[in-house]
């Protein structure tokens, strides 16, 4: 493979990342505005389906016959495994709700350790020493970057909860689009999957949405939020992920991480203080040790 190759997966991977770290910012000032969450996701998922159609109607002119169909078999199997990326939405938001989006990115960021236990578990062997540490590391962060020691105030457990859960779903997002019908395109994969996680969070919607339906979201958060976590982040980080590898794309999209938290420093004046940083720090070295081969050449 190329150097200009790894370097453009990098480039693809850091801006998908970089958006999606935007995201959850974009969610609470949706908050503030008195949407709920079931109109956030509802107008994300619709508009995010509409941009993915149109790429797919786009590559297919473009393409003609060279672009593979997906089979009745990778269909369901893509909608099913939506589903998780549906349930990561709704709990993500709805932790950001109760907790700060700095505190939320870093319970999403609970993956990396659940990564671990979910591959020891279909593996059915001890992770190596290396994850192990990497492990400790993300979870002495976590407490860090939560501030739970010295918090004055204490965090809503609803949020906590919503936070923890939205990690699990994300764990199951990745394992299962990284190995589920790779042999079509990825703006048809984005598109399968979101009909899945649509299913979900479609059914949220009527199950708890008690006043009438905002229809101004579509227009004022739906179209930013359809971009920002639906069109932009997977269609890059698709794209860039088999140019970087696995082990340095997981290292950039760790980007994620920080943007998150300084969009929340900057635009919802979220206190963050050093110890905090620290911990978000760590939680990134813990993922680039997770992912750097230390063993020597012969």
């Amino acid at each position: 493979m190329s150097q200009n190759n790894v370097l453009k997966g990098v480039f693809l991977v850091a801006i998908g990342a970089t958006t999606y770290g935007m995201l959850a910012t974009f969610v609470k000032m949706a908050y503030t505005e008195g949407y709920t969450t079931a109109e956030v996701t509802t107008s994300q998922f619709i508009l995010g389906i509409i941009g993915i159609l149109i790429i797919n109607a786009f590559q297919k002119i473009k393409h003609k016959d060279k672009v593979v169909k997906a089979t009745k078999k990778n269909i369901f199997s893509l909608m099913l495994a939506g589903t998780s990326l549906g349930m990561t939405s709704l709990f993500y938001y709805l932790a950001v709700k109760y907790i700060p989006v700095s505190i939320g990115i870093v319970l999403l960021m609970q993956t990396v350790w659940m990564g671990v236990l979910l591959e020891m578990i279909l593996e059915k062997k001890l992770p190596s020493k290396q994850k192990v540490i990497a492990v400790l590391i993300v979870l002495f962060g976590t407490v860090l970057a939560t501030n739970i020691i010295h918090n004055d105030v204490e965090l809503d457990w609803r949020g906590l909860a919503w936070g923890v859960l939205a990690a699990a779903s994300f764990t199951t997002t990745m394992f299962t689009a990284n190995s589920v019908a790779t042999e079509i395109s990825s703006a048809q994969r984005s598109l399968y999957m979101l009909l899945g996680g649509s299913i979900i969070v479609f059914s949220f919607a009527i199950a708890t949405q008690v006043t009438p339906f905002n229809f101004e979201i579509f227009m004022k958060w739906g179209i930013i939020l359809a971009l920002f976590g639906t069109i932009i982040p997977p269609m890059l980080m698709t794209a860039g992920f088999p140019l970087t590898g696995i082990g340095l794309g997981s290292i950039v999209s760790a980007l994620e991480l920080p943007v998150s938290v300084m969009m929340a420093y900057v635009l919802l004046d979220e206190k963050v203080i050093l110890s905090q940083w620290i911990g978000i720090v760590l939680i990134i070295l813990a993922i680039i040790i997770m992912n750097v081969n230390f063993k020597r050449k012969n």
